[in-house]
């Protein structure tokens, strides 16, 4: 049977929503954040870089959010919750399954990055990593992260969907970034329609089973 090795509060939450939603039979192995928030070490004897999310599915394992989306659509979807191929919707459905991790996600980690670090550092250091670090946000980070922000909203103004007028499997992908920008980011403050899609998706019933079955998840609102 498929498994997913879930750690609390991560990117494996989808991919439990993607099972769900596609009806694939799977069980959990879970795993704990540390204290540090690290995942533990045990999740190094599924994958050499101890990270989640990593499936298993017979005798293959599979990491990185996107690799598994992609091989999950296409082993079990049947067609579904991807666009037809040579269409502009496809095209779309590729760069939102990819610019979630690659574009989306490093000013949201550089922002939880630099706002833990004063909090962390010695206390003699304190002052100066938090001037350090208010220096990076207000230059770089909130600057790229309202870019993005504002991008999100342009294009969900055009459809329901990122990918166009149907739900699909980059919608899923794309939501750890807005959830984290909607917690973290200022995403509720001028981005109605990023908002809706964020309400959209909160109801589905399998993001709902997906919640009962990966346990307490916090990244959102």
């Amino acid at each position: 049977m498929l498994t997913v090795h879930h750690l609390n509060n991560s990117r494996s939450q989808r991919v439990l929503w993607l099972l769900e939603e596609l009806g694939v039979a799977y069980e959990i192995v879970r795993y704990q954040r540390q204290p540090d928030m690290r995942a533990p070490a045990e999740l190094r004897a599924i994958h050499p870089l101890g990270k989640s999310p990593v499936i298993t599915d017979n005798g293959k394992t599979i990491a990185e959010s996107g690799a598994i989306a992609e091989y999950l659509v296409e082993t079990y979807g049947n067609g579904r919750l991807i666009p037809p191929p040579n269409t502009p919707e496809r095209l779309r459905y590729t760069y939102w399954l990819h610019y979630a991790e690659g574009s989306a996600m490093p000013p949201l980690l550089l922002k939880l990055l630099f706002t833990l670090m004063p909090k962390r550092a010695p206390a003699l250091l304190r002052p100066l990593v938090r001037k350090v670090s208010n220096q990076a946000m207000t230059a770089f980070v909130n600057p790229q992260l309202k870019l993005h922000m504002a991008f999100w909203e342009s294009e969900l103004s055009k459809s329901e969907w990122l990918a166009g007028d149907a739900f699909t499997a980059a919608d899923i992908q794309m939501s750890f970034p807005l959830e984290a920008a909607a917690a973290r980011g200022g995403l509720d403050q001028g981005h109605p329609k990023a908002m809706a899609f964020l309400d959209r998706i909160h109801v589905r019933p399998a993001y709902q089973r997906a919640l009962e079955k990966g346990g307490p998840y916090t990244v959102g609102r």
